[in-house]
C-alpha cells in the first residue's frame, strides 16, 4: 500500500509495475536496466521498451509536482526516499543496526512486529523464473527478519504472560517443525495450567514430525519434562522460570541425518498416440535414474511410484505413505514439432506446490528430444529442491539443524560469496560433517570454502589449498561414487596446479552424473586456463543449460570470457566478462576479468572504468592480483600485464 498525506494511492493492477516498485525500494541505490529487464522481462521482446513503458506508470505515482522521485539515467534508475516512511526499509534497518535490542517488556508496541502485515507481497505471483526468484527471496528475507524479532520479544515476556501466545502461534506459523517453537509453547501453556492443551498439541505435533525424521519420543519426552517441573499456575505475568529459548544439546540427539527423498510418478500421457504412454514411462525412468546418479536426494524406485499411481491418492499423501519430502507429477504431450512435458513439484508436509514449469524440446529426433526434456527436467528439479532445502534451513535456528540442514545452511552462506559468509559457511560444513561424518557433501562443501580462502586470498592460499584437498579426499572415503567428491577433489588439484589430475577428476564427476552442472563449470575453469579453449566453451555452454539460475552463473560466464580470451577472439572475451560481472555475487576477479578483456578488444575507457570500480572497493587489487588466482602461461601472462597497464590496473 502506498500512501500520501494519509491517503491510499490506487495502485494499477500491473503485477509487473507492483513488483518494479518494490524492487527499486529494497535496492536503495540506483539499479541497472539490465538488472530490471533480466528480472522482470525474459521474453525478447524489446524488454528495454517495456521498462521505459512501465517507468512511465510509475512517475504518475511516486513523483509530486515539487519533486521529482523517480530519478533515471540511460543506465539506471532509482528511487529518491528521503523523508519517506518505508515500512520494510524500517525493518531491515531494524536489523542491521541491531535495534532490535533494548526493548521495552510487556510491550505492544514499537517491537517491530507491527510493521507486518502478513506475507511480503502476499497477494502478488510473478511469471518467469527470475522474477520468482527475486520475490521468493524477498519473502524468505523479510520471514526471517519477523522471526528473529518474534524470537526477540518472547525473550523480553515472562513465559507467563497472556502477550506471549500470538508470538508462539505466529512463531509455529512460520517455521512449524522448529522444535524450539514447540518447546516454547508447552512451557506457556503449562505455566498457564493449560495440560490438556499441552497434551493435544503434542500428539498433532508428534504426527507431523515423525515425516521431518525425529522420533516420535522426542516431542513427548520434552512435555513430560515441562510437565514434571512446572506446576500449573494462574494466568499472571509474574512467573519467570527459565527463558524460552532454542532446545539443549538432548533436543540435537533426536535428529536423524537423512536426504530428503525424492518420487517422480510416473509422468502420463493423455492424448490419441499409442506410443505415447511407453514413451512417458521412459521418460520417467530416465528422470529416476539421471536423478539417482546425482546421489544428492534419495529417489524412489519406478516399481513403487507405479504401485503408488494407480491408488488414486493425492501426490501429498503418496509422498506421506513413500517416506519423501518431494513428489513431482508430469504430463508429457505431442505437438506435431515439439515435445512438451509440464512438471510440477509438490511438497508433501504442506501438500503446496514449490514448482511447476513447461519443459520443451522439438521432437523431428525424438530421441534427441526425449534426451533433452529428461536433462532439463532433471536440472530444474535438482535445483529447485536444493532452493527449498537451503530456504528452509536458513529459517530454522542453528541448534534444530540436523547434519542435512546444517549442510544446506553452509550452502545458502557459500553462495553469497563473501570472506564472513565463507567463514560461516566452514563452520556449518564442519557442524555437519561432525554429526555424519558419512556425509560426502559436507566434506566437498567444506572443501569448497577451503577453495574459495585460496582463490580470492582471505588466508593463506598453500595451507588452505592443502586443506581443500585433505577434505575432498575425505568426500571421496566417504562416497567415491558421488559426482561432488570429485568436484571438489578436481578443483583442489587445480589450486595444486596439476591440471591433467584436476581434469580427470571433473570429467569422472560428469561421467557420473552427465546432469552434474558444477562439473561441468569447474571443467571449464581449468581447460579455459590451460588445456582446451574450445572445450572450456562447450563444457561452460553445458552447465549454464543444465543451471541458467545457477548461484555461480557469474563464473561459467566468466571462464566462457577468458576461453575466448585464449583463443584471441578478444570482442567476444570482453561481452561474456560483462555479461558476468552483471551476475549477482561476482567477486572482484570476474571484474578483473571485464577490465583486462576490455583492453585487449580496443575498449580502453570502459576497461579503466571497470578498473575505477575495482579500486572503489579493494584499493590494493592489480594485475599482480588477478594473475595469482588464474593459472595463466608465462607469454599470457605478459600479454595481460600489458593489457592491464592499458586501464591503470597496474
Amino acid at each position: 500500500m502506498v500512501l500520501r498525506d494519509g491517503a491510499p494511492v490506487e495502485l494499477p493492477r500491473s503485477r509487473k509495475l507492483r513488483a518494479l516498485l518494490a524492487l527499486l525500494i529494497l535496492e536503495t541505490v540506483p539499479v541497472s536496466r539490465q538488472h530490471l529487464c533480466e528480472v522482470l522481462w525474459e521474453c525478447p521482446n524489446d524488454p528495454r521498451g517495456e521498462l521505459r513503458w512501465y517507468l512511465a506508470k510509475l512517475r504518475r505515482i511516486v513523483d509530486q509536482p515539487e519533486r521529482r522521485r523517480l530519478i533515471s539515467s540511460a543506465d539506471t534508475v532509482a528511487l529518491d526516499l528521503d523523508g519517506c516512511a518505508v515500512d520494510a526499509l524500517r525493518v531491515l534497518k531494524m536489523m542491521e543496526t541491531s535495534q532490535v535490542a533494548g526493548r521495552a517488556k510487556d510491550s505492544r508496541n514499537n517491537t517491530g512486529l507491527e510493521l507486518f502485515r502478513g506475507v511480503f507481497l502476499g497477494d502478488l505471483d510473478l511469471t518467469g523464473s527470475q522474477a520468482s526468484l527475486w520475490l521468493n527471496a524477498q519473502r524468505r528475507r523479510f520471514a526471517g527478519c519477523e522471526l528473529k524479532l518474534l524470537q526477540h520479544q518472547l525473550e523480553l515476556l515472562p513465559p507467563a504472560s497472556e502477550l506471549v501466545a500470538p508470538l508462539l502461534d505466529r512463531w509455529l506459523e512460520l517455521t512449524p517443525y522448529d522444535i524450539a517453537a514447540h518447546r516454547a509453547l508447552l512451557e506457556h501453556l503449562a505455566l498457564r495450567g493449560r495440560q490438556a492443551e499441552a497434551e493435544t498439541h503434542v500428539a498433532t505435533a508428534v504426527r507431523l514430525f515423525a515425516e521431518e525424521g525425529v522420533p516420535e519420543d522426542g516431542l513427548r519426552r520434552i512435555w513430560n519434562e515441562i510437565r514434571h517441573r512446572t506446576r500449573p499456575s494462574p494466568a499472571t505475568n509474574d512467573v519467570s522460570p527459565a527463558k524460552i529459548g532454542p532446545p539443549g544439546a538432548t533436543d540435537k540427539e533426536h535428529a536423524r541425518q537423512l536426504r530428503p527423498g525424492l518420487a517422480v510418478m510416473p509422468f502420463r500421457f493423455l492424448q490419441d498416440w499409442s506410443e505415447g504412454p511407453a514413451i512417458a514411462l521412459g521418460l520417467t525412468r530416465d528422470v529416476i535414474t539421471r536423478m539417482a546418479k546425482l546421489r544428492s536426494l534419495a529417489i524412489i524406485a519406478l516399481g513403487s511410484t507405479e504401485a503408488a499411481a494407480g491408488t488414486g491418492r493425492s501426490a501429498a499423501e503418496v509422498g506421506s505413505e513413500l517416506g519423501v519430502s518431494y513428489v513431482a507429477t508430469g504430463v508429457l504431450r505431442k505437438t506435431p514439432d515439439r515435445l512438451a512435458l509440464e512438471i510440477d513439484l509438490i511438497e508433501t508436509e504442506t501438500a503446496h506446490l514449490v514448482w511447476t514449469e513447461v519443459c520443451e524440446a522439438p521432437s523431428v529426433d525424438l530421441l534427441g528430444a526425449l534426451d533433452t526434456l529428461g536433462r532439463r527436467v532433471v536440472a530444474a528439479l535438482t535445483a529447485e529442491i536444493e532452493q527449498a532445502e537451503r530456504n528452509r534451513a536458513i529459517l530454522r535456528p542453528p541448534t534444530s539443524l540436523d547434519a542435512w540442514s546444517l549442510h544446506h545452511r553452509g550452502m545458502w552462506h557459500m553462495y553469497r560469496f563473501t570472506r564472513a559468509d565463507n567463514a560461516r559457511a566452514t563452520q556449518y560444513f564442519r557442524q555437519s560433517v561432525a554429526r555424519d561424518p558419512t556425509f560426502s557433501r559436507a566434506f566437498a562443501g567444506l572443501s569448497f570454502t577451503h577453495w574459495q580462502n585460496a582463490f580470492q586470498h582471505w588466508s593463506d592460499p598453500t595451507g588452505e589449498s592443502e586443506s581443500a584437498y585433505a577434505c575432498a579426499m575425505q568426500s571421496l572415503q566417504a562416497d567415491e561414487h558421488d559426482p561432488a567428491a570429485h568436484w571438489a577433489l578436481g578443483r583442489a588439484l587445480w589450486l595444486r596446479r596439476q591440471h591433467a589430475a584436476a581434469a580427470s577428476a571433473l570429467r569422472r564427476s560428469v561421467e557420473l552424473s552427465p546432469n552434474f552442472a558444477h562439473g561441468h563449470y569447474s571443467l571449464a575453469f581449468v581447460e579455459a586456463q590451460s588445456g582446451d579453449p574450445q572445450m572450456a566453451i562447450q563444457a561452460a555452454d553445458t552447465a549454464r543449460t543444465l543451471s541458467p539460475l545457477d548461484p555461480l552463473l557469474f563464473g561459467m560466464l566468466g571462464t566462457r570470457a577468458i576461453a575466448h580470451l585464449r583463443l584471441g577472439q578478444f570482442d567476444e572475451a570482453a561481452d561474456w566478462a560483462l555479461r558476468a560481472v552483471a551476475r549477482p555475487n561476482a567477486h572482484v576477479n570476474i571484474l578483473g576479468i571485464a577490465a583486462l578483456t576490455l583492453s585487449l578488444a580496443g575498449r580502453v575507457p570502459e576497461g579503466r572504468s571497470m578498473a575505477a570500480a575495482i579500486h572503489a572497493t579493494q584499493p590494493g587489487y592489480d594485475v599482480d592480483s588477478f594473475l595469482s588466482a588464474f593459472h595463466f602461461s608465462p607469454e599470457r601472462a605478459r600479454q595481460l600485464r600489458s593489457a592491464a597497464a592499458k586501464v591503470v590496473l597496474g
